[in-house]
């Protein structure tokens, strides 16, 4: 098929050549060849240039959808309150909010002081925390990481990020003097304050593999040469992390891997004495615990992948003493157990959809009575909020739909009424009515039903399969595919796409067992479950088989190249972000950031079953030559999960493989930034932008 963009190029612009410098990798007597491995030297004057070349050829492709971008950037700024206020959320003896201002690409963090009855009082005065715009004065790319307030709210602890890397240095405000202190540390994860507001234990990452490694503890006004060790994680399969209980009693120290966790626990009063083991870490069974009057009450996943609740005492936290709270519902996955003062929450999934149970405590005892927080539609994502109370008699929870913007809802424990305190504003002419979601099942190839959420605009659709269909995917690392409210998308849907999002095998949308279902050794289900959903959405006629949008990000970006490279047939144009496609290379390299941990995910290709199973979807290693639907490839530079390489390395091969001239292949770099794009708000529009312009021009809707 003729690509209009391609017909509006001058034929003597042509895409860049990449070198092809043979390197051979011998393994299990096969053969992994990779011309393009040259690419990773990433301060090679030649990699540079390559990237920079790929980007004009990219600008010189688009540049006659200039005009359209600035159309589509202006219509979801339309849908932005650029202005606007996040809900407060009571911290202790505060309140905690955002502010975005006009013009302005971060958010301001801000707090006021509660009333003597600790309700939300107006009228006291506004303190700034933590400006971001300021702190990104001067730099192309900024991101907060931890931002915690001292339990005495004097200061402030936070992390930032200036390239990308994730890479992030600790700070320390005086909220009083506004004075940025010395304290400071490299490359830390989370954050935790001792009761006394004198500590702060943080974690830290490994210089190469970014994982994080090893405890902390750093007293406040001390050099940083002279933090005390606390603890180390060898095992490179685990990360580590430090939080505390709801109760604030206690200081925990979590140990995880991406099947397996324990946790380490120590009285918040004496921070300085060891952390106690809770319970041995098993392999495959993951636990998670927090504190209430004595007992720890866990989630446990040691009878089932869906979950049961155990208590334990404090004193003898181990397997030996647990007493079961709630048995595991073979059929309902819990995916979350919050506990309070006088209640506790259920957050389950049931068919794919969030459902959440409160139960009340009488005493020590919690009722097997319970309260159902309802939802009204047929597709939505909703989960507990900012709750940060222990002795809270309210629970803040989120609710949003494809079609319902994102809402913020108080639930009355005592009456069970929710009042909705906040709905995101969507200005610009948004109707609700004007649109419609649905929810379908597909049938994959081995039998199973995959649920599909599908959006579109009512007076555009029709169900006659002549609309264009935009499918997306990701289905990795048990991660739910969340059905939300977008006003980017705005602009597509208006535009009579039908939109799509299909909740395949790998991820984790009806819980745990399906994401064991799509990993590993049957990780290909994820792949066939997308075709299958997007094949069924054309046999009932959602949309036309010859204008089929797909896109995916990271691992979603794994499927876009497995399901071009089954059936490149299926798809019309192909949107691509920080795609992970060169997984033999990737997961044979134990240096690289998330390798070994990651064998939990797909395996370790070292072994021979693995290694040929991988081999099998891998899309730098599946490519061949013949017709490739129209893609857009996006990456940028300093991305530590998805290195910029794999990306550009697709997309050379895929220039030498790829027979039909006449459709693109674009290739487009952020020298800026890391795996999220763009760190400002109206920076991320734009590139939405790009990516919306390259769509409906392929499609002949500019």
């Amino acid at each position: 098929m003729n690509s209009p963009l391609l017909a509006a190029v001058d034929p003597a612009v042509q895409p860049p050549t990449a070198a092809r410098i043979p390197h051979p990798t011998q393994l299990h007597g096969q053969t992994l060849d990779d011309d393009y491995f040259w690419l990773r030297e990433k301060e090679s004057a030649e990699v540079r240039a390559y990237l920079e070349a790929e980007n004009d050829y990219t600008d010189t492709v688009l540049a006659p959808t200039k005009g359209l971008q600035e159309t589509l950037y202006r219509e979801m700024l339309s849908h932005i309150k650029e202005t606007d206020t996040s809900v407060p959320y009571r911290d202790g003896d505060w309140y905690y909010f955002t502010h975005t201002i006009e013009g302005s690409q971060y958010a301001i963090h801000c707090r006021r002081r509660a009333a003597a009855d600790r309700s939300y009082d107006a009228t006291a005065p506004e303190e700034v925390l933590l400006d971001v715009n300021k702190l990104a004065e001067g730099k192309p790319f900024m991101a907060l990481g931890a931002l915690s307030v001292s339990p005495d709210g004097n200061l402030l602890a936070y992390t930032t990020d200036e390239t990308g890397f994730r890479q992030y240095t600790l700070h320390v405000k005086d909220l009083r003097t506004g004075e940025v202190l010395p304290d400071t540390a490299e490359r830390v994860g989370s954050l935790v304050w001792t009761p006394d507001a004198k500590m702060i234990l943080y974690t830290v990452e490994d210089e190469q593999t970014k994982r994080q490694d090893r405890v902390l503890r750093h007293t406040l006004g001390a050099a940083a040469d002279t933090d005390v060790f606390v603890f180390e994680e060898k095992d490179e399969r685990f990360n580590v992390g430090v939080g505390r209980s709801r109760d604030r009693k206690f200081l925990f120290l979590e140990v995880g891997s991406h099947t397996t966790s324990e946790y380490r626990f120590v009285d918040a009063m004496t921070p300085t004495a060891e952390f106690q083991l809770l319970a041995e870490r098993v392999a495959d069974q993951e636990y998670y615990p927090d504190h209430r009057d004595g007992l720890f009450y866990i989630r446990v996943n040691d009878t089932g992948k869906n979950f049961r609740v155990v208590t334990a005492p404090v004193a003898t936290p181990d397997r030996e003493h647990w007493t079961e709270l709630f048995a595991e519902n073979k059929e309902i996955p819990l995916d979350d157990f919050e506990v309070f003062q006088h209640f506790a929450v259920a957050s389950e999934i049931v068919q794919g959809l969030d459902r959440m149970r409160v139960f009340r405590f009488d005493g020590d005892t919690l009722s097997k009575d319970f309260a159902t927080v309802a939802f009204p539609e047929p597709s939505y994502s909703a989960g507990l909020h900012v709750n940060r109370n222990f002795d809270a008699t309210t629970l803040r929870y989120s609710y949003q739909s494809l079609v319902t913007p994102a809402s913020v809802y108080e639930y009355d424990v005592a009456t069970g009424i929710s009042t909705l305190l906040k709905q995101q504003e969507v200005p610009g002419g948004f109707d609700r009515e004007h649109y419609a979601s649905e929810r379908v099942w597909a049938t994959a190839s081995d039998g199973v039903r995959v649920p599909v959420s599908l959006v579109y605009r009512r007076d555009a659709f029709k169900k006659d399969g002549t609309n264009p269909l935009y499918v997306y995917g990701y289905g990795s690392y048990g991660y739910a595919l969340p059905v939300g409210f977008g006003t980017s998308r705005l602009s597509l849907l208006d535009r009579g796409i039908v939109m799509a999002y299909a909740h395949i095998r790998g991820g984790g949308d009806l819980g745990d067992a399906w994401h064991d279902d799509g990993k590993m050794m049957v990780k290909r289900n994820t792949f066939t479950d997308f075709i299958a959903a997007t094949e069924h959405l054309i046999a009932e006629k959602y949309g036309a088989k010859d204008k089929v949008i797909i896109e995916g990000g990271s691992a979603g970006g794994l499927l876009m190249g497995a399901v071009v490279n089954l059936r490149p047939d299926l798809f019309r144009v192909v949107l691509s972000h920080v795609p992970f496609v060169d997984v033999m290379n990737t997961m044979l390299d134990a240096t690289l950031p998330l390798t070994v941990a990651e064998y939990e995910e797909w395996g370790n290709p070292n072994e021979p079953e693995a290694f040929t199973y991988m081999r099998s979807y891998s899309p730098y290693d599946n490519l061949q030559p013949g017709a490739y639907p129209a893609t857009l490839v996006k990456t940028s530079l300093n991305d530590s999960q998805v290195m910029y390489w794999e990306p550009a390395k697709f997309v050379a091969k895929l220039r030498t493989l790829k027979t039909n001239a006449d459709t693109p292949l674009l290739l487009h770099t952020n020298m800026d930034a890391g795996h999220g794009g763009a760190s400002g708000r109206y920076d991320y529009l734009r590139e939405i932008a790009m990516d919306y312009a390259f769509i409906l021009v392929e499609l002949g809707l500019a």
